[in-house]
């Protein structure tokens, strides 16, 4: 009998314990207020509808509003103001002349010559003139130079030796530039005169 009573005892003894364990609230969950079924509902609604990419397009929406009306606040424009600024003055720091080597300044050299202006021509190394005939006798040279006196034009008769013979040659000029050379041809030509352009190294 006391076996018996023991093991009643025993039983009794866990059942309190069970139902004491039971209704006592589990921590970390029944210390949290419970949610109505309202509330989980809309819950689920605010997932469907959720953009991982909202935050991103709120901060997006003044710049792309402000592009789109064509107009751009001061501080937005300061920054592209100084960023051309450099390009700006550029140009004019490469048009400025090269400076000159400090070491030919002290040892007295003289400054780089100046280079030439790329439209100004060179002078010309040759004088021009217009030969009327080239004759081996005195006499016909000086009716060749007569018949260019009577159209107004002005010659002179050289001699020169050529191959052991005397040329009597008739010319006109000189001329300081082939242009004026060719342009008296041109008119001799005109003339039924023969000529032919000359050219002589400057003295």
């Amino acid at each position: 009998m006391g076996l018996v009573a023991g093991l009643l005892i025993g039983l009794a003894v866990a059942l309190g314990v069970a139902l004491y364990i039971t209704k006592a609230p589990v921590p970390f969950i029944d210390k949290v207020p419970q949610r109505t079924a309202e509330q989980d509902s809309a819950e689920t609604e605010r997932n469907r509808s959720w953009d991982p990419n909202a935050p991103l397009a709120g901060k997006m929406a003044p710049r792309a509003g402000a592009a789109a009306s064509g107009t751009v606040s001061p501080s937005a424009s300061a920054p592209a103001e100084a960023s051309r600024a450099p390009t700006a003055a550029a140009p004019a720091s490469a048009a400025r002349p090269a400076p000159r080597d400090p070491a030919a300044i002290l040892a007295g050299g003289a400054a780089p010559a100046t280079p030439a202006k790329p439209g100004t021509p060179a002078a010309d190394p040759f004088i021009y003139f217009v030969q009327a005939g080239a004759y081996t006798r005195a006499d016909d040279a000086e009716q060749q130079r007569a018949r260019l006196a009577l159209v107004g034009q002005s010659a002179k008769v050289v001699e020169r030796e050529q191959a052991g013979r005397t040329v009597y040659r008739v010319r006109l000029g000189p001329f300081p530039t082939r242009d004026e050379a060719d342009a008296l041809q041109v008119k001799l030509q005109e003339q039924k005169f023969e000529t032919q352009i000359v050219r002589v190294e400057r003295p």
